[in-house]
């Protein structure tokens, strides 16, 4: 899952990478307003943290133009400023949730989670697609009861495709959620060829139905009836 910490303090940005990377969360920062809304035109995030106090501008900016767009990333305000106005401003424009500085980031961590679930897995921590069981809490997956041990690679890229079931994802999107901007450095995606063989090799071993489909040209489908 990729995270956009839009927040100008360094101290604070790096410790919440620092702890949201233990989480298996891919982060990505802008300082910004500017920085952020470029980002936010180029990839999609699955939550972004946004301070309103940034040295360019406003924060609730970025969330204008996230709506203007469409876009559907989740977003998680996190201020200083604690007034009544700060926060009804920014859930009517679209925000999810409000934090106030200072703030225990195993609490932000878990609103994310939070926001994640909701907006991708309609607020379940356990996926159940056939014989095949996610748990997003403990992060394990299961075929059958049997347990799977997966990277922390092949467990995004299941929960990826898992949130976009019966939709084409193209390599370039696969590409930019299991690595963010590193990507775009990238010159070709044997990358994630590895991964998917792997995945698909410990799903099927483990007696789960091949899912995971090939779609010539354009990317690849986790296809499914449930």
């Amino acid at each position: 899952m990729k995270i956009l910490i839009v927040e100008d303090e360094n101290e604070l940005s790096k410790s919440i990478v620092t702890y949201l990377k233990q989480e298996n969360y891919i982060c990505e920062i802008a300082a910004d307003v500017k920085t952020a809304i470029d980002k936010t035109e180029s990839y999609d995030y699955d939550c972004i943290l946004l301070d309103i106090t940034l040295p360019d501008g406003n924060g609730l900016n970025i969330l204008k133009e996230l709506k203007a767009n469409n876009k559907t990333d989740g977003v998680i305000i996190i201020s200083a400023k604690n007034s009544i106005d700060d926060r009804i401003s920014g859930l009517n424009l679209g925000a999810d949730d409000y934090l106030s500085k200072p703030f225990h980031l195993s609490e932000l961590s878990a609103r994310i989670a939070a926001i994640i679930r909701r907006r991708r897995f309609d607020g379940k921590n356990i996926i159940e697609l056939n014989e095949l069981i996610i748990d997003m809490l403990a992060k394990t997956v299961s075929v059958n009861t049997m347990g799977i041990d997966l990277t922390r690679k092949e467990y995004d890229l299941l929960l990826y495709l898992v949130s976009n079931k019966n939709r084409v994802v193209s390599k370039n999107a696969i590409a930019e959620h299991l690595s963010g901007e590193e990507a775009d450095v990238f010159d070709n995606y044997d990358f994630i060829y590895a991964h998917l063989k792997n995945l698909k090799k410990k799903l099927v071993k483990a007696g789960c139905t091949d899912y995971i489909k090939s779609v010539y040209g354009m990317g690849y489908k986790f296809s499914i009836q449930i």
